[in-house]
């Protein structure tokens, strides 16, 4: 029966709202801290993700599905490409080079291509996500 109490107060010592407090940072960064600042030009992940590429022939022939990242860079694109609908897609790896990605300021939005055609990339080497 004492446990039931026990348990009964503290959970409602938790239930109950915390006093207001000051919301302050306090203390300052390590000296071998380092921060960025980031420019409204800038590209995100979140813009590179899900974005369609075209070839020269203004065809989409891929979206960009992910990012491989090594040693602090990005190290490969990788790319859905050959599905219709969610069916029969595959995932190739392309440097990132390989992709011009660039910003339509016309209008506002990113762009991405590649000098390639459909059939390259379906015969290209498949990508699998290590286990």
């Amino acid at each position: 029966m004492k446990k039931l109490a026990l348990i009964a107060a503290s959970l409602a010592v938790l239930a109950t709202p915390v006093l207001a407090q000051d919301a302050k940072t306090t203390g300052t960064a390590p000296a071998e801290a380092k921060f960025s600042t980031v420019s409204k030009d800038e590209m995100f992940s979140s813009k590179l993700k899900g974005l369609n590429i075209t070839n020269q022939k203004d065809e989409t022939i891929g979206e960009i599905t992910d990012l491989a990242i090594k040693n602090h860079q990005v190290d490969a694109l990788i790319l859905s490409v050959g599905g219709f609908l969610g069916m029969g897609e595959r995932y190739v790896a392309v440097p990132p080079s390989a992709v011009n990605v660039r910003y339509d300021t016309k209008n506002n939005k990113w762009l991405a291509s590649m000098n390639t055609t459909k059939e390259a990339l379906k015969e290209a080497p498949e990508f699998k996500y290590p286990k």
